[in-house]
């Protein structure tokens, strides 16, 4: 794994803005260390695959990063300071109550009188918020951090990581960006766009390049009328979390899964092939309502949100909670088949990173705890 991390940075220009970054972070760190306050890392949003040096074209993923962006509010709330390493233009902590919305946050304000006002309906939610935000950054206890593409995520990564590796177990990574498996490497991209124009001659589809590696070619080609795009995998850096960047924080890491039967299966894998401190599994149809836990410390634990304290999901199905948990009770079931598409009525919608958090937080303080027993 050390080869491949080393050829991987070594092949892998960093981005433009990775010393300010670093710089940022290194400052940010220092401070809380000193404070004695734990910090998380928090990556969200996903990643893009370039397929030009001079991207026009790419491949991407369905992340908004909603999960990411509500678990640093909550990960505030209970006391951490908070690294949020995001895809740029994704969900921001706070903010994400109004952007990610089919309604502008113009419709939440009206004129009076010359002069802008929240409308009266929205002023006690809003000033919620607000009340958070300005909390959390005149404590400067939030720092935010951006990436777009795969290989920007890893040396953000890297390197942020190799500056929290001094707080030892007081450090936690909570890996909710959904991160690409497939890459094209620096050396086998070509230069400019890919022409699609069936006026141009087939050789002219792939403008040549000198960066492109020689041994094995560009890793785009065409085939008739075809395009062929020739990925590789993604190192696995997981690993080197533990084994060297950062070996003595806490790391969460995720699985989203389609298939209830492989949800958990597929988790506990993860679990024992990276040795992270806990994985948490959901599925793409029910994580807004459900997740499942697997950690060394307490094995299997499912956290679900109860079925009348769910909020709205358009792309949900709720007939799916508790098809990847044998154990649940039966009436999850049972169930009608429709996505909900309004909140429940009576006690108000609970955000299931809500439960998460505590958790998670929870079985760091049990972690610390060890790691101060042992030393």
């Amino acid at each position: 794994m050390e080869a491949a991390e080393s050829n991987y940075f070594r092949n892998t220009p960093p981005p433009r803005d990775l010393r300010s970054n670093t710089t940022l972070a290194r400052e940010f760190i220092r401070r809380h260390a000193e404070d004695g306050r734990r910090l998380v890392l928090v990556t969200s949003g996903g990643t893009t695959v370039p397929l030009e040096l001079q991207t026009v074209r790419y491949i991407d993923n369905f992340s908004a990063g909603t999960r990411g962006a509500t678990s640093a509010e909550y990960f505030l709330e209970n006391g951490y300071a908070v690294i949020f390493l995001h895809r740029q233009f994704s969900l921001l902590p706070y903010s994400r109550h109004y952007s990610h919305n089919t309604r502008s946050f113009l419709d939440y304000m009206q004129e009076e009188d010359g002069k802008v006002v929240v409308d009266a309906e929205h002023q006690d939610e809003m000033l919620r918020v607000l009340r958070q935000y300005k909390e959390a950054k005149s404590n400067n206890r939030l720092l935010i951090l951006s990436f777009v593409t795969i290989s920007e995520y890893l040396w953000n990564l890297r390197e942020v990581a190799q500056l929290m590796r001094p707080l030892g177990s007081s450090a936690m990574f909570y890996l909710a960006a959904a991160v690409s498996d497939f890459f094209v490497p620096h050396d086998r991209m070509v230069e400019h766009k890919i022409q699609s124009n069936e006026e141009f001659s087939q050789s002219s589809l792939i403008p040549p390049t000198a960066a492109v590696d020689t041994t094995k070619g560009s890793a785009i080609r065409t085939h008739g009328k075809s395009l062929i795009i020739d990925l590789e995998p993604v190192p696995k850096f997981l690993k080197q979390l533990v084994d060297g960047w950062a070996p003595d924080a806490m790391i969460v890491s995720f699985k989203l899964e389609t298939d209830p039967a492989m949800l958990v299966k597929k988790a506990k894998y993860a679990l024992k092939k990276y040795s992270h401190h806990l994985v948490i599994g959901n599925l793409l149809m029910t994580r807004k309502w459900e997740v499942v836990f697997i950690s060394e410390l307490d094995g299997e634990k499912w956290i679900r949100v109860p079925r009348n304290r769910r909020t709205k999901s358009l792309s949900g199905v709720e007939s799916l909670v508790g098809a990847a948990d044998p154990t649940a009770p039966k009436q999850e079931n049972e169930q009608s088949v429709q996505p909900l598409t309004s909140k429940p009525q009576g006690e108000p919608a609970v955000e299931i990173e809500s439960i998460i958090i505590p958790e998670v937080a929870d079985l760091h303080t049990r972690l610390i705890e060890r790691a101060q027993t042992k030393a």
